[in-house]
């Protein structure tokens, strides 16, 4: 056997050979018309590790016939760019110079500032990947040179078909389950199940390539085997474990929490806890939110199996917690007119300006400074004069929100 790992000595060389990024990759949508017609813009790529950014950008650079440069931000330094740079104006370069840059949150502002002049009059294109979210982590002037290019977690069934298709060419077999652990035990992590596979094949002998489930059983977490047998079923938990909460179950809610750790997936289950607060219980009880907050901070800092402790405080808080979805239904109002296309002009007393031409029918802009007023409240119009009577927000019938309304009432009662 090569020793390279196997994952990039069997990397797919063409499109068709990727497994994952559907979305991206199928036949006929407008990203792979662009790199089949070798037009290849400036790009990041972001998502989870293992699910084909390398591999593509390696795709791209084959088809295109642009000399490949692969630096990573964790360790290139500037003069490693200005290399890159300096390579432009060789013969190397006929047909163009592609830079991959991987792990691009790494380089600070000055690192990726260096870039911009070299992607914007063409003497490079970059491909930049990254496993966090560019928009947080990534010069805003650099990523509006780029299109932004989303990567997901690959399904079980995409890597099963993945592994499939390297156990064919490496003429090893597998048992049908031993092939589904890999496949489900790896998070979407494409790289991760051929690594797995890679471990258990060097250690076989030569003349008995077989892969049984009892092999895999051995390197996994153990708590994938009765948690994540198909995406589907992964989703459905994840749904079920929302909706206990919702439903103010707490025993259900446990039970689908314990269900998500125990298969790895802490931080979906963190993502769910923070959305379910903020939906489910809102302002019902508005100080739960950053303590669940605090709860995730807590779990995600302090990895499994530790992190169970406040994940589960914060589900049983969430579950036995009064509910209002009232501000979520207040948002879909708004949003309902916003679509609309309502309110588009914003109130003159409201406007940040402060200086009327002299064409102006109305002089002065005429705000009142709540504070300058009894119980720090004025009536004045707040919202367009196309929308000036809507209500999106109705308070819930709950002890806080009751006391909202009580509160408000009296208020602007007296100030009448």
């Amino acid at each position: 056997m090569n020793t390279r790992p196997l994952a990039d000595f069997l990397r797919p060389k063409t499109i068709d050979e990727m497994v994952g990024q559907q979305h991206l990759l199928s036949s006929g949508t407008i990203f792979r018309k662009s790199i089949e017609n070798n037009h290849v813009p400036n790009m990041i790529f972001y998502g989870p590790p293992g699910v084909g950014k390398t591999t593509l950008a390696n795709i791209i650079a084959d088809k295109s016939n642009m000399h490949l440069y692969k630096l990573n931000a964790t360790s290139a330094t500037m003069d490693d760019i200005k290399e890159v740079i300096s390579s432009s104006k060789s013969i190397y370069s006929t047909n163009g110079i592609l830079l991959y840059l991987d792990e691009i949150q790494y380089f600070n502002k000055k690192q990726q500032q260096s870039l911009l002049e070299f992607v914007e009059n063409g003497d490079i294109t970059l491909i930049a990947s990254t496993t966090e979210n560019p928009y947080f982590y990534i010069y805003p002037a650099l990523i509006s040179r780029c299109n932004v290019f989303e990567f997901k977690a690959i399904s079980s069934d995409e890597i099963k078909k993945g592994l499939i298709n390297i156990s064919n060419k490496i003429n090893i077999k597998i048992e049908d389950d031993a092939l589904d652990l890999l496949s489900i035990s790896c998070n979407g992590d494409m790289r991760k199940a051929i690594n797995n596979l890679e471990f258990i094949y060097n250690i076989l002998p030569e003349n008995d390539k077989y892969i049984n489930k009892g092999m895999v059983d051995e390197i996994i977490i153990k708590g994938h085997i009765s948690y994540d047998r198909s995406e589907d079923k992964h989703f459905d938990n994840l749904s079920a474990f929302m909706k206990s909460l919702r439903g103010s179950d707490p025993n259900a809610a446990t039970f689908y929490l314990v269900k998500l750790l125990e298969g790895g997936d802490i931080i979906a289950a963190s993502r769910r806890l923070m959305c379910s607060v903020n939906e489910d219980v809102g302002l019902a009880y508005p100080q739960l939110i950053p303590i669940v907050k605090s709860c995730v901070d807590m779990a995600l800092q302090l990895g499994m199996p530790e992190a169970r402790l406040p994940l589960i405080n914060a589900t049983i808080l969430i579950a036995t917690a009064p509910k209002s979805n009232s501000s979520y239904l207040a948002y879909d109002s708004a949003l309902k007119d916003i679509n609309s296309g309502l309110g588009i002009n914003v109130p003159r007393q409201l406007q940040n300006t402060h200086y009327d031409g002299d064409d102006a029918l109305i002089k002065g802009q005429n705000y009142k400074y709540p504070h300058d007023y009894k119980n720090h409240y004025v009536e004045q119009q707040y919202l367009p004069d196309d929308i000036k009577d809507h209500q999106y927000y109705y308070p819930g019938d709950n002890k806080f929100e009751k006391a909202i309304k009580e509160y408000w009432q009296k208020i602007k009662k007296g100030d009448k």
